[in-house]
Parts: structure tokens; C-alpha cells; sequence
């Protein structure tokens, strides 16, 4: 059986390397984290119950693992010569020195929910994994087609259409800017002190055999599935540069930055027109869009169906939906992203009316024009909600959505929610931070429901998190959260070691890696707290 972080957790260990800017440090086993029990939508007198208790559902989260073409010719790497310049600061960092070895990783974690036997505190099987968007980094169907390969299993090719690296971690691409692991580490090595690992990015992208998620798994729409690094508008222009078989190096001296944020929403191809170099075209280098994005899900052989996206997504160009595969559940997935570009996400009025229909489908009463309410004659049912963005990152856009009315935010969503007091659970990612926050009925002492954003994937720590769902027999429930790293070494092998070049290995140094990165490792805080990782939270049932 796989481990969790409740028998064990990962830390810093020794220092291997130092930079002037900071040391390259290995990774070390430490003791693990119990179990935080979370009152605060109960009362502080709550007291877990000794009988009685009944599991009602078992799900993992995994989001934003942000599998990329690291190749590409519209990956604007180049803008880590910007770093201090703040009219940039949206646009840095655009490179990871791990994110070549993250197919590695998501198959060491599917690899870990597939040795699960079953949840920490119920023993139940977990049911379902659900994703909550990023799943790819660029809006490319090469890069989809990856990740539906790695959760598909079998034989991956981790180069999205590659199979010889060639970008700008090789020897001799311009700009010291980057981790060079086939040559003495570069700029990284003088500065973090990160190694020399000859043969590294060979090894990063030979072929190799994924087990295959064996549980059913649920998409989502995320920004970096509709936007240029989650943030641009695909442009024909930039189209024609994806491609091509140059790719853009170095930014026009003569173009302004001052509104640097705004040129790369609406017009990146302006950061095209400077230096560039030969690179190797792909054929399935094209971009996607919200339709094709749920097709590729559609044509997918695994379970469920769709993986949770409907015809109907695939006629009316839309990505949001309801699914019932797990008993007395509803998940129920809406897609925040504004493809009209920008970070930040959004739920337009049209969604939002369909979600209140969704809601009402599995509630056994509804909120009536004078706030009473009303029997509706539908059996009630909890709800899990699944998005991209969380309350942090949904913000209300000025004016209308084009959709028959404003958009929702964050306040208005979290609203509509307290409507609908079977809605008890709101997993998201999209910070790439693990968080957890709870929101009080604003007019019902001791009612609300408990918002869960997980850590991403890609980055430090790299962690899954299981959710159970369980009837305390007390007229409360408990969504007990455990957080998951993948079961791949604490250390990888030597660079000399030929068990260097072994999947385990590479997922291992990724997660090594990801943890030394200067703006995202081990002190970024992208873990959370102990009070978001291993937690009990405690709600009233809400019938």
C-alpha cells in the first residue's frame, strides 16, 4: 500500500551544492503529519465521535500539472531577462529547470493513487480522481495529447512530439538565463547552486512505459488549456509562429513595455518580430480551443465517458458539467477561465444560471422569492464543486459577459452557493498553493461549506490530495483531507548511475528540483500550512 503524508513527509535535508544566491539542497524523509481537526463551521466544542461514523465517498484531487511542449516556439522563456524590470513582473517566470521531467512525475503520482487500497481514516477504495485544470501548460494539442497519453498508460513519448530536446536548457542556446544540466549547471549552478547532470535531457525525453490511471478521472478547463502561458489570446499571427521552425529568443529593443501585460493578452506575436533561431517543427504543434479541448476528452477510451465533458459540450462550445457516479454525490465542474485572455477567471451569468439548475436537481427544497423555501420533490444529494480558479482568483469583470448578464466573482459565486446547502465541498488549484478556507453561511449560524485549493503538480511540493466524505452520526459531516506524495525516491541516483535514467528516478529528481527553484521551492509556502495539508473539516449536515 502507498504511503501518505500521515506516516511521513518530505523536508529539507543536507545541502549538496552551494550558489551565491542560495544552496541547492537534497530532499529528506521526515516524521508525518496527523490529522488537524478544522471547527470553525461547527463550534469549538465539537468532539469527534467514537461510533457511528460512515464513509460516504473517496476521491483524490490532483490539478495544474501543466504538462508542456518544452520546446515550443511561442513559450516566451526569454522573458526571465526581465525578472527585476516590474513591468514585467506578470510575464516572470516562464521556465521551470524541472518541467522537461514532468511527465515522470505525473506518472510516478497515478502510479501512487493506483497503490492506494484504500483511504487513510474510512478504508474505503477511492472512487474517482478529479482534475482541476492546467492539465497542460500552452493551449497545444501536442501538449493534450501527452497528458491523455501518461493517464492513458502505455508507451509516452515525454517530448510532446519530440524525441531529441531543443530548447533552451541545451548547451549553447543564447541567454545564460537557464538551468543547463549537460553542462556545469550554468548560470543556476553559479547562482543556487543546482548540479551538472550530463545526459539529463536525453534521458528527459526517451520513450517510456506509463502505468495508467486505474480509477475513473474528471477533466476541467483551465486557463493554460485556453490561453498562451495561461494568460495570452491565441492570435492567427502567433499561430503561423507555433508552426514554424524558428523560435524567438530576445525581445525588439524598440518595443515599449510599460504596458507589457496587456500586449501579451491581446497581441504576443509583438514579442516575436526580434532575434530568433532554427528549432524542430512538430506536426501536432496547434493550438486548441475550448470545443476541441472537450473532443479530445470525448474520443478518450477511459472511464468515465468523456471523463466527465458531454456532447452537449461539444455542440454548444461550453465546459461545465454534472456527474452522478458516485452514490448520494454530485460533482458537479464549472469552467472559470475567460478565454478572452487574462489570468484571473470568472463564472458568466449563462453558467450560472445552469448551475442553479444543477443545484436544484439534488435538493430536496429551493430558495423562494421571499428567501422561504420551497419543495422542490428531488431527492437531496451532496455536492462537490470543481473549478480552476478559487475565491482568490475569481474577479468580477467590469460590465456585461456577453452572456445575458454580469459575470460572477468570487462573492457573488460564494452567494449563489449559500443558496444551496448540499453544496459542502469546493476543491480548486490555479495558485499552485495547498489552501484551505472556510465560508460561514453569512445568515445561518453553523451553516457554509469549506473551499480546498491543492498544490500543483509541476511545481514544489508535486502532491495529490485524498478527500473522504463522512457522516459522523452526530448531524455533522467530515471532509477528511490527506495530502499524497508520489512513492519515487527522496534522493534520485547520481548523474553516473545508470539507474539515473529510470522513470522513478527522473520523477525524483523533478520533485528534487522543483524544490530548489528560487521563486517556487522549499520557502515559497506553496505547501500551505499544516492546517491546509492533513485536516478534518467539520460541517453540519445539510440534511
Amino acid at each position: 500500500m502507498s504511503r501518505t503524508t500521515l506516516d511521513r513527509v518530505l523536508a529539507a535535508g543536507p545541502v549538496l551544492h552551494r550558489g551565491r544566491d542560495g544552496d541547492y539542497r537534497a530532499l529528506a524523509w521526515a516524521g508525518g503529519e496527523p490529522h488537524r481537526v478544522r471547527r470553525e463551521l461547527v463550534g469549538p466544542a465539537w468532539e469527534p465521535p467514537r461510533r457511528g461514523v460512515r464513509a460516504l465517498a473517496c476521491l483524490a484531487h490532483v490539478t495544474d500539472l501543466q504538462l508542456a511542449d518544452v520546446c515550443s516556439p511561442v513559450r516566451f522563456e526569454f522573458f526571465h531577462r526581465f525578472e527585476t524590470d516590474p513591468r514585467m513582473r506578470a510575464l516572470v517566470p516562464m521556465h521551470r529547470p524541472q518541467e522537461a521531467l514532468t511527465a515522470h512525475a505525473v506518472d510516478a503520482l497515478v502510479r501512487t493513487l493506483n497503490g492506494l487500497r484504500g483511504a487513510p481514516r474510512s478504508g474505503e477504495p477511492l472512487q474517482v480522481v478529479v482534475t482541476t485544470g492546467d492539465a497542460i501548460d500552452n493551449a497545444q494539442w501536442n501538449e493534450l495529447e501527452l497528458f491523455l497519453a501518461v493517464l492513458r498508460g502505455g508507451v509516452v513519448s515525454p517530448g510532446a512530439g519530440l524525441t531529441a530536446y531543443d530548447g533552451v536548457q541545451a548547451s549553447g542556446w543564447p541567454h545564460d538565463l537557464f538551468w543547463r544540466p549537460d553542462d556545469d549547471g550554468g548560470l543556476h549552478h553559479e547562482r543556487f547552486g543546482f548540479p551538472a547532470r550530463p545526459g539529463l535531457l536525453e534521458a528527459a525525453f526517451a520513450t517510456f512505459t506509463a502505468e495508467g490511471l486505474r480509477v475513473p478521472w474528471l477533466g476541467c478547463h483551465g486557463n493554460h488549456e485556453a490561453l498562451i502561458q495561461g494568460v495570452g489570446v491565441p492570435t492567427p499571427a502567433l499561430s503561423a509562429v507555433l508552426g514554424a521552425g524558428r523560435k524567438p529568443v530576445d525581445v525588439d529593443p524598440a518595443l515599449a513595455l510599460d504596458d507589457a501585460l496587456a500586449l501579451f493578452t491581446h497581441s504576443s506575436e509583438v514579442f516575436t518580430t526580434a532575434t530568433s533561431r532554427p528549432v524542430t517543427p512538430v506536426a501536432d504543434r496547434r493550438f486548441i480551443d475550448r470545443r476541441s479541448f472537450v473532443a479530445a476528452h470525448l474520443a478518450d477510451p477511459g472511464t468515465p465517458a468523456g471523463h466527465g465533458f458531454t456532447e452537449d459540450n461539444l455542440r454548444e462550445g461550453t465546459a461545465f458539467y454534472a456527474w452522478d457516479g458516485v452514490p448520494g454525490v454530485r460533482v458537479v465542474c464549472v469552467d472559470t477561465t475567460r478565454v478572452t485572455g487574462g489570468a484571473d477567471g470568472a463564472v458568466d451569468a449563462a453558467q450560472a444560471r445552469w448551475l442553479e439548475e444543477r443545484l436544484r436537481e439534488v435538493s430536496s427544497s429551493a430558495p423562494g422569492p421571499d428567501g422561504t423555501r420551497v419543495a422542490t420533490g428531488n431527492a437531496d444529494r451532496l455536492v462537490v464543486l470543481l473549478s480552476h480558479h478559487g475565491s482568490s482568483t475569481l474577479t468580477r469583470p467590469a460590465g456585461g459577459d456577453g452572456a445575458g448578464g454580469a459575470a460572477l466573482g468570487a462573492a457573488e459565486l460564494l452567494a449563489l452557493l449559500h443558496r444551496w446547502p448540499n453544496v459542502v465541498l469546493w476543491l480548486n488549484g490555479h495558485t499552485h498553493v495547498s489552501e484551505v478556507r472556510a465560508w460561514p453561511h453569512p445568515d445561518e449560524p453553523g451553516r457554509g461549506l469549506w473551499e480546498v485549493a491543492t498544490c500543483a503538480v509541476v511545481d514544489w511540493p508535486g502532491q495529490a490530495r485524498l478527500v473522504e466524505v463522512l457522516a459522523n452520526g452526530d448531524g455533522t459531516l467530515s471532509l477528511v483531507c490527506t495530502m499524497v506524495d508520489h512513492g519515487s525516491p527522496a534522493r534520485p541516483p547520481a548523474a553516473a548511475d545508470p539507474a539515473a535514467r529510470e522513470p522513478a528516478a527522473l520523477a525524483s529528481l523533478h520533485r528534487e528540483l522543483a524544490a530548489n527553484v528560487p521563486w517556487a521551492g522549499l520557502g515559497a509556502g506553496l505547501a500551505g500550512t499544516p492546517a491546509d495539508r492533513n485536516v478534518e473539516l467539520v460541517l453540519r449536515a445539510p440534511f
